[in-house]
C-alpha cells in the first residue's frame, strides 16, 4: 500500500469520481468504477460473514477503511487501508478508478490510500470474497493468480484462515503482522511477526531490531518450539510451504462454523481467538508467548530453558555459566561457554539432546535430501558446524539443518520437541576422546536427557568438586570427584549430601575417609547387601571411591586409570589415599544455609555425565555369577546397545554403567548382585 503525493494524478481521479453517481446497492460484495462507497455505505461478502465499510477503532474520532465480522454482536476489525493516514471526518470516499486501482479520498478531494496496483485491466471491480479478502481484479476473471491486488497481501495484526503469513521469493513480497499502538490506533505499532528468512525460515516475533520470541523450523508437522500449535488437532489444518517461488505458513478450518483468528497484539503478544456463540464472546485458544522460556534468548548461548524447573536455566551438558555469580543472582543473559574448548581436533563427536526446541536457525544451512548420518558427517567435517539434526521428522527423519556460530534459544520439554546432535571436545566423549562413560539416575525420566548439574551447582553441593565449589574451576577431575561420589553413595546405601551419623559430623565422604584409615571399609557397606556381595571387591570400589574424591584434583586418578583400577581384580595396586574433599560442606555451610529457601522447592538432581533415553520400567534379579565379575556386551561403532544388566541396591540409589572400549561395556561390581533390577537403558554407543 502506498499514498500518492502527485497533484496532477489527485486532480485526475477525483474529477473521475464525480462522474460516479451510482451508490452501491444495500449487501452488495462488489463496486465498479462507476460506484463509490461513503460513510454511510458497506459492502458485505455474499455469505454474510465479512463486511467492509468505514469505522472508528475504541474511543477515537478518526475514520478508517476497514473490514469486519459481520455475524458478530462484538465488532472486531480484522483489516484496514489507511492505518497512517486517518481521516479525520466523516467525509471519506472509495472508489475503484481506471486502469484498475482503488483510491480512498477524504472530503477535500486528496488520495489518503491508494493500492499500489502495477497491472491494468479494461473493467476493473473490488470484491470482499467470503475469506475476508477484498480484491481488485478484471469483472470476467475471478482467477486469484489475475487479482491486480488483495488485502490478503498485506495483513495489518490479524491472519484469518487462508491467508499467507511468508514471503513471495520472486517478487519480494513479505506478507507479515504487525501490531496496533494501542485499541485505540491502528498505525504500525512497535512489533512484527513474520517469516525470518536468514538461513532455514522460522517464524519471529521483533521489537524494531530486537528478536523477542522465535517459532524454531518447521519440522514437517509443526515449528518446533510452539507447544501450543497442536497438528493433530480437530479444528485447524497447518501448513508450511518452502519452495523456489515462495515461503510461507497458513491455516484453513477443519470446521467452518468455528471463527477463528490470529492477532498480533500491541504488547507483542500473539493470540489465537476462537468466537463462542454461548457467550458471545472471543477466548483465547493458544497464546505465545506462553511463558518466560518462550522470550527468545531466556538463558543466553548454550543455555537451556525449562519452566518447570526453579530456576528455569540451565546449562547443557559439558557447558558452564559463562559468569557464575551473575548465573546464581538469575541474569542468565550472558549464557554458557564450553567447559572444554573445541580445537578441531581429531576425536571430537556429538552429544544428543533430545525433546528441546531447535536453537536459532538464522546462522544455518540445510539440505532435504540427506539422511541423519550424512549430516553428521557433514558437520564432523567441518569445524565450524556446532550442530546438527534432522530437517522433517516424519518417517523416522530426513533433511539435514546445520548450526554454525553459537546455539541460542534452546528450550527444553516434557514431551515433543525433537533432537539435536551438538558438537564436542574429544575430551568430553570420554577416555582419552575415544570412549564416553555414562552415569545415570532413577530421577525423573523426563530430565536424563538433559544433564542439568549446573543448575543446581549450589543446591547439590555433595557431589561439587571442591576446585569448583571454591573458584568455579572445572577440569577432567572434577568428573571423577563426582563418580567417586556415586560409589560411595552405591556402596553405603546413602547419599553424601543429608548424611548423619550419630558419632561425628563429617559427611559421607569424611565418614567413608575415616573407616578406611582405621581400616574398616567393611563397615560402610549396605546392610542389605553384606550378604550379597563379594567382600574384596567391595572394598576395593571404596577404595578407588576414595582416590576419586581426593581434595586436590593432582591426586586423583584419571578416568582411564579408575577403570583400569576397577576392572583388575586385584593385579593393579591402588595408591595410598589422601586428604578427601570433606571440607566441602563445611566450606559451604552458610552459603547453603543462605540458598535454602531458594533450593527448598528444588528436586536433588545427580550430576548426569552422559545422556540417553530410558526404556520402560521391569523388575528382576541379577544372578551372583553373572554379576561378581565384570561383564561386556558386543559394542560396535554407531549401534544401539541394550544395557539391562544394570542394578542398584533395593533402596532405589542411582545405577550406573560406562563405555570402557571399542567392545565392552562395563556395567557393574560383585556387591550389587541378586537387587532389584530398576531399569533398561537403550543408549546409542559412540565407543
Amino acid at each position: 500500500m502506498r499514498t500518492s503525493s502527485n497533484e496532477g494524478f489527485t486532480i485526475l481521479l477525483f474529477l473521475s469520481s464525480l462522474f460516479s453517481v451510482s451508490l452501491v446497492s444495500e449487501a452488495a460484495d462488489t463496486i465498479t468504477t462507476v460506484q463509490f462507497i461513503t460513510e454511510n455505505e458497506t459492502i458485505v461478502s455474499a455469505d454474510g460473514g465479512f463486511e467492509l465499510g468505514f469505522f472508528s477503532p475504541g474511543s477515537s474520532n478518526n475514520r478508517y477503511l476497514g473490514i469486519w465480522y459481520k455475524k458478530l454482536t462484538t465488532r472486531t476489525v480484522v483489516w484496514l487501508a489507511n492505518r497512517e493516514t486517518p481521516i479525520t471526518d466523516a467525509s471519506g470516499v472509495l472508489k475503484v478508478v481506471n486502469p484498475g486501482i482503488l483510491v480512498l479520498f477524504n472530503g477535500s478531494g486528496n488520495i489518503v490510500w491508494s493500492s499500489n496496483t502495477s497491472r491494468s485491466v479494461h473493467n476493473p471491480v473490488a470484491q470482499l470474497l467470503e475469506s475476508g479478502n477484498f480484491v481488485l481484479r478484471n469483472a470476467n476473471d475471478d482467477n486469484p493468480e489475475n487479482f491486480l491486488w488483495q488485502s490478503f497481501d498485506y495483513p495489518v495484526h490479524t491472519l484469518l484462515p487462508g491467508m499467507k503469513l511468508g514471503k513471495n521469493l520472486l517478487v519480494g513480497l513479505d506478507r507479515h503482522l504487525s501490531s496496533w499502538k494501542s485499541d485505540d490506533d491502528p498505525a504500525q505499532g512497535d512489533y512484527t511477526f513474520g517469516m525470518n528468512t536468514h538461513g532455514y525460515p522460522q517464524l519471529i516475533t521483533d521489537n524494531v531490531t530486537t528478536v523477542t520470541y522465535r517459532t524454531g523450523p518447521w519440522n514437517g508437522l509443526s515449528f518446533s518450539g510452539t507447544r501450543n500449535l497442536k497438528h493433530n488437532n480437530t479444528i485447524y489444518e497447518f501448513n508450511f510451504v518452502f519452495n523456489r517461488e515462495e515461503v510461507y505458513y497458513g491455516y484453513e478450518l477443519l470446521n467452518q462454523s468455528v471463527v477463528s483468528r490470529l492477532v498480533l497484539h500491541h504488547n507483542g503478544i500473539l493470540n489465537r481467538w476462537t468466537w463462542v456463540d454461548r457467550t458471545q464472546g472471543w477466548i483465547i485458544y493458544c497464546s505465545t508467548p506462553t511463558d518466560n522460556c518462550d522470550y527468545y534468548g531466556s538463558c543466553g548461548a548454550y543455555g537451556s530453558c525449562d519452566i518447570a524447573n526453579s530456576p528455569m536455566c540451565g546449562c547443557l551438558d559439558k557447558f558452564v555459566p559463562r559468569y557464575p555469580k551473575d548465573w546464581v543472582m538469575g541474569d542468565w543473559s550472558n549464557g554458557c561457554m564450553r567447559r572444554t574448548p573445541l580445537a578441531c581436533h581429531k576425536g571430537e563427536g556429538f552429544l544428543k539432546y533430545s525433546r528441546v526446541k531447535l536453537p536459532d536457525t538464522q546462522k544455518s544451512w540445510f539440505n532435504e535430501t540427506m539422511t541423519l548420518e550424512e549430516c553428521g558427517k557433514m558437520c564432523s567435517e567441518n569445524c565450524s558446524c556446532m550442530a546438527y539434526a534432522n530437517l522433517d521428522i516424519r518417517g523416522g527423519g530426513t533433511g539435514c539443518l546445520l548450526w554454525f556460530g553459537d546455539l541460542i534459544d534452546i528450550i527444553e520439554f516434557s514431551t515433543g520437541g525433537q533432537d539435536i546432535y551438538v558438537r564436542m571436545a574429544a575430551s568430553e566423549l570420554g577416555i582419552h576422546g575415544t570412549n564416553k562413560w555414562l552415569v545415570l539416575s532413577t530421577a525423573d525420566e523426563a530430565r536424563l536427557d538433559f544433564a542439568m548439574v549446573y543448575k543446581y551447582w549450589i543446591c547439590v553441593i555433595g557431589y561439587m568438586s571442591p576446585e569448583y565449589a571454591a573458584d568455579g574451576l572445572f577440569s577432567v577431575k572434577s568428573d571423577v570427584f563426582s563418580f567417586g561420589v556415586l560409589i560411595l553413595e552405591i556402596v553405603s546405601g546413602t547419599r553424601n549430601k543429608g548424611f548423619f551419623h550419630p558419632d561425628h559430623y563429617r559427611n559421607l565422604l569424611g565418614h567413608a575417609w575415616t573407616l578406611h584409615k582405621e581400616d574398616r571399609s567393611i563397615e560402610l557397606i549396605d546392610p542389605t547387601s553384606k550378604d550379597s556381595c563379594c567382600p574384596p571387591e567391595v572394598l576395593r570400589s571404596i577404595h578407588v571411591g576414595l582416590l576419586c574424591v581426593q581434595q586436590h584434583p593432582d591426586d586423583r586418578p584419571s578416568m582411564s586409570s579408575m577403570v583400569l583400577m576397577l576392572g583388575s581384580e586385584g593385579s593393579i595396586s591402588l595408591g595410598n589415599v589422601e586428604e578427601t574433599g570433606i571440607c566441602i560442606p563445611v566450606l559451604l555451610k552458610e552459603r547453603e544455609r543462605e540458598m535454602s529457601r531458594d533450593c527448598a522447592m528444588l528436586e536433588e538432581l545427580l550430576p548426569l555425565e552422559s545422556i540417553g533415553h530410558m526404556g520402560e520400567d521391569y523388575t528382576g534379579t541379577l544372578d551372583r555369577s553373572r554379576f561378581c565379575s565384570t561383564y561386556g556386551s558386543p559394542a560396535q561403532e554407531g549401534s544401539v546397545n541394550n544395557i539391562t544388566d544394570i542394578a542398584a541396591s533395593g533402596r532405589g540409589l542411582p545405577i550406573l554403567g560406562f563405555c570402557h572400549s571399542m567392545d565392552e561395556i562395563m556395567l557393574g561390581r560383585s556387591c550389587f548382585c541378586n537387587s532389584r533390577l530398576l531399569r533398561s537403558f537403550s543408549y546409542k554407543s559412540n565407543c
